[in-house]
């Protein structure tokens, strides 16, 4: 799992797809925080990708850099843990000015099956599970 942290943190962007209804919906997100040995990432309960999250919580991301990419498929599980949500905040200071553990906004999730897939046109696919 580390590996798909280290492209993650590298890349800086990556893309969260998720559904409404029947209709897919995609935006670029940049938390990649490990903690307790699982993937988190971070958003607001107040967004729609908050919303489509806890109605279905299987998602995929997707990131590119220096001709590979990496898709990280699996489900999604809230953490309501202050210590989880301080500890995303610890690891990306830049968003305390919009967040904080204690607002009731704050929301993170850890990846749970998760299959994570590194490519590019000049190797053959490597999986990683978690």
């Amino acid at each position: 799992m580390q590996k798909v942290v280290d492209f993650l943190k590298s890349a800086e962007t990556y893309y969260l797809a998720t559904v409404e209804g029947d209709q897919p919906r995609v935006r670029p997100f940049g938390t990649a925080h490990v903690f307790e040995g699982k993937l988190y990432i971070q958003t607001g309960k107040s967004k729609d990708v908050s919303k489509q999250i806890h109605a279905n919580p299987k998602v995929e991301i997707c990131a590119f850099k220096d001709g590979q990419w990496l898709r990280v498929a699996g489900e999604l599980c809230e953490d309501e843990r202050r210590e989880a949500k301080v500890s995303m905040l610890e690891a990306y200071p830049s968003l305390q000015q919009m967040y904080s553990p204690d607002d009731g906004n704050t929301e993170v999730f850890y990846f749970k099956n998760a299959t994570a897939t590194f490519s590019s046109f000049t190797s053959a696919p490597e999986t990683v599970t978690f």
